[in-house]
């Protein structure tokens, strides 16, 4: 195999993202997020490390469906406390200079023409190494945070987001000409008004007049990251995203998936290489198998079932509420003469599964296919055989510890994989776009929807 795997570290402005219960690990750092120190040696680390980007996540709303409120979130720290992605990426540009960053912004509750100064801002700031993982939000406090009584239909957030990239590509794309700052003192011009436009959109979701505020940055258009295996969000992907976090159970239908969703790029005629794929992956490394272990041994230890129970929300059975050795048939038997259809739950679960089984299949990390805990040799046979058999492009990895998970990887992983060919031993390339698709690729392609606003056409 020849190319070269990208990674991003999978992180979240906040104490515990997704491995929940490790924020009292003694060796743990979470609880600086708050702390701007905290980003900027992480920044460093991971340049150091050679990595793609930092992926921020985030949601707008706390995880209140488990138990019928947010309590077992507040106090497991499920993605709670957290603060907003877009903010630390200035201080972490700042002591860097090749670095990514993709963050997370949904397109559901707040208005398009401030996120395009927003993006258009830290595009500038980084030198064009920002991206968006664009998400439409999925939490019902989320909705109620913003006014509404209950979350939008799932497909109606795609609509509504679809018309959204429209008018930030307008914004992005087709407001400003390339050559339209002038800088000229003698003529005490700064901005070529000719060069300059309203955008006009009005469509059923905005109105939107511009012209943008901002003048053209680096790529003008950010990576556009998203996840999606609905038929809508699949849809949404192949028409507009660049990097797509694809799903599956098995590595054969990771490969599936992958060839999917390119497939489906080259029927919105973008081309399927236009396109990178990325999953997510725990690796968990030491100096020798043995350590490794160890190490998943006391991660598996210190993960909390009821933070998991929380992050999975409401809707099935309270496994807290019932003893390890309950048989879960039993437990729905009960609820049913409560008068409750357990239909749906029931085939979630083996006849005879115990809540003991459940919960640990629920704290469970091993079962990602994207899972190993070995020497650095295991964990690059095993890489190297995830993006043979899937052709995938890359990763995010999971942290367990910060900074130890990718403190980890850089010692250990880099140097192997470098060794054999599949991974960079220096950055080539300025901007996150041309590091995933090549030198000159620093716009968008002229085959993406969003092209066709340059120099003001189409609006």
């Amino acid at each position: 195999m020849t190319k070269q795997i990208s990674f991003n570290l999978f992180e979240m402005n906040t104490v515990g993202h997704i491995s929940h219960g490790l924020w009292v690990h003694p060796e743990n750092n979470r609880h600086r997020f708050n702390d701007l120190d905290f980003w900027i040696e992480e920044a460093k680390l991971l340049e150091e490390g050679l990595f793609d980007a930092v992926f921020l996540a985030d949601v707008i709303g706390a995880y209140d469906g488990y138990r019928a409120g947010p309590e077992t979130a507040v106090r497991e720290a499920v993605q709670i406390p957290s603060n907003d992605p877009l903010l630390v990426i200035p201080a972490m540009a700042a002591v860097t200079t090749n670095l990514g960053f993709a963050a997370t912004f949904s397109t559901t509750y707040e208005p398009p023409f401030a996120f395009a100064r927003r993006a258009s801002t830290l595009d500038h700031l980084t030198k064009g190494r920002f991206g968006w993982n664009i998400v439409t939000s999925y939490l019902p406090n989320a909705a109620r945070n913003f006014g509404l009584d209950d979350e939008i239909a799932h497909d109606d957030r795609y609509a509504i987001a679809d018309e959204y990239l429209d008018v930030l590509y307008k914004l992005w794309e087709g407001s400003w000409d390339d050559d339209a700052v002038l800088q000229d003192r003698e003529h005490r011009v700064y901005t070529d008004p000719a060069k300059v436009r309203y955008i006009n959109h009005r469509g059923e979701h905005y109105r939107v007049a511009g012209p943008h505020l901002t003048e053209p940055s680096t790529q003008r258009t950010p990576v556009l990251f998203q996840a999606g295996s609905s038929p809508a969000g699949k849809a949404f992907a192949a028409k507009h995203a660049e990097a797509v976090f694809v799903g599956g159970s098995t590595l054969e239908q990771y490969r599936d998936n992958v060839a999917d969703i390119r497939r489906l790029a080259d029927e919105n005629g973008r081309g399927g290489q236009n396109i990178k794929t990325f999953a997510s992956a725990v690796i968990i490394v030491d100096k020798d198998r043995e350590s490794a272990q160890a190490k998943a041994d006391e991660y598996r230890r210190l993960s909390s079932a009821e933070g998991y129970l929380a992050h999975a929300g409401g809707g099935g059975i309270d496994l807290a509420a019932y003893p390890r050795d309950a048989v879960i048939a039993d437990i729905l038997a009960a609820e049913a003469v409560a008068g409750r259809d357990n239909s749906a739950r029931s085939r979630r679960y083996p006849p005879d599964a115990t809540v003991g089984d459940a919960l640990d299949k629920l704290t469970r990390f091993d079962t990602n296919p994207f899972y190993v805990a070995g020497s650095p040799n295991d964990v690059a046979d095993a890489v190297e055989r995830w993006v043979r058999e899937t052709d995938l492009d890359g990763f995010n990895l999971r942290q367990f510890l910060t900074p130890g998970s990718a403190e980890d990887f850089v010692e250990y992983v880099v140097p192997e994989l470098q060794r054999r060919g599949l991974y960079r031993t220096r950055y080539e390339h300025a901007t996150l776009r041309e590091r995933l698709f090549g030198a000159g690729h620093t716009r968008l392609p002229e085959t993406h929807p969003g092209a066709r606003y340059r120099g003001g056409a189409n609006l």
